[in-house]
């Protein structure tokens, strides 16, 4: 098996922005509380749609603790920027879990997230992942690296950027592979451009795209690492490979300041580093940032695993590539006449 891979350290903090748009309807589906308790004892979590399993094994985990003891829940899973934007626009939220450090960023302007809720040990991040190509079996069209999903025998399944955590980290991940190939930032953004004009299908979350590809859709998807993981655990005729350069995914966690019911989130927040909780997200593919669980687990290592501190930050990349208006990849959906 292959050695071990150790998170590099965290990141530092960045400039907060802040955008206002209306609540996502397709957000705000909760389900049922898990016991008949007051108002007070329910904790709404309000998650992305890729660990949904992890939740639904950890939370009666929880409730089994003396922590937990009368804690019921409400979850909501949806793509990671559909998530915050509802959170921000009102959508109730004790927990969130997002894909993205500034989708849980953009919380702190208006209050509903802590100015310091990233300043844990973990750098208020619950799991990690790598960007990797979920392929048919076989890999009947033989994709190894990122000049593969190029090719025009290739079609391409990723999300949409613009509403899924996971994209972004797909894009960054072939971005960064490009530079660290020994190509320019021009050559890198040529290579982004070529890459989405190749892609067929962009569903608003990971999960979504995941479906869209176990429909016989595309080639090769990109995703996480775990996501691939999960579909050979639930028997989808699947493989993946692990590019040589790819990036580390990092998954963030936080207490809201606006729930109903803060203690309680408090609790069940520090328990997802216990490694009992630690362990489930290991089982389900995700890389745990405590180090001794992690340690228990074993991970192939790329060739070149950079962060997005290597790319300048959360701050320089969401605005340079993701801003809907001025972003790279707003110009190269302008360019391509797709529809954000």
């Amino acid at each position: 098996m292959s050695p071990v891979v150790d998170a590099p350290g965290r990141r530092s903090r960045a400039t907060r922005v802040t955008l206002l748009v209306p609540v996502l309807a397709l957000c705000a589906g909760f389900a049922v509380p898990t016991s008949g308790l007051a108002q007070d004892d329910v904790v709404t979590l309000a998650a992305y749609s890729t660990p949904r399993g992890v939740y639904e094994a950890v939370i009666p985990m929880f409730e089994a603790t003396e922590a937990g003891a009368g804690i019921g829940f409400e979850e909501s899973y949806s793509g990671s920027g559909d998530q915050s934007r509802a959170v921000e626009a009102g959508l109730p939220a004790d927990v969130v879990a997002l894909s993205l450090w500034p989708d849980v960023e953009r919380l702190v302007p208006s209050g509903i997230v802590a100015a310091d809720w990233d300043e844990n040990e973990y750098g208020g991040m619950v799991s990690d992942s790598v960007v990797v190509f979920v392929v048919r079996p076989g890999n009947p069209k033989d994709i190894r690296g990122w000049e593969d999903l190029l090719r025009d025998d290739v079609d391409v399944i990723t999300p949409n950027p613009f509403t899924s955590g996971g994209a972004q980290w797909n894009l960054l991940a072939a971005y960064g592979a490009r530079l660290a190939a020994g190509h320019s930032d021009d050559e890198a953004r040529d290579y982004l451009a070529q890459l989405i004009a190749n892609t067929s299908v962009m569903d608003r979350s990971a999960r979504e795209a995941l479906t869209t590809f176990f429909a016989g859709q595309g080639d090769v998807l990109l995703s996480y690492e775990n996501e691939a993981i999960f579909a050979r655990r639930a028997g989808q005729p699947v493989e993946y490979v692990l590019p040589s350069s790819t990036i580390l995914i990092e998954n963030p966690v936080a207490v809201t300041l606006t729930g109903d019911a803060p203690e309680a989130a408090r609790a069940f927040v520090d328990y997802l580093y216990t490694p009992e909780a630690q362990g489930v997200f290991a089982e389900q593919g995700y890389r745990p940032v405590v180090p001794e669980v992690l340690a228990t687990a074993e991970y192939p290592v790329p060739e070149n695993l950079f962060t997005i501190t290597d790319l300048g930050g959360w701050e320089a990349a969401r605005a340079r590539f993701f801003d809907p208006d001025s972003g790279v990849v707003a110009e190269i959906f302008s360019e391509l006449g797709r529809a954000q």
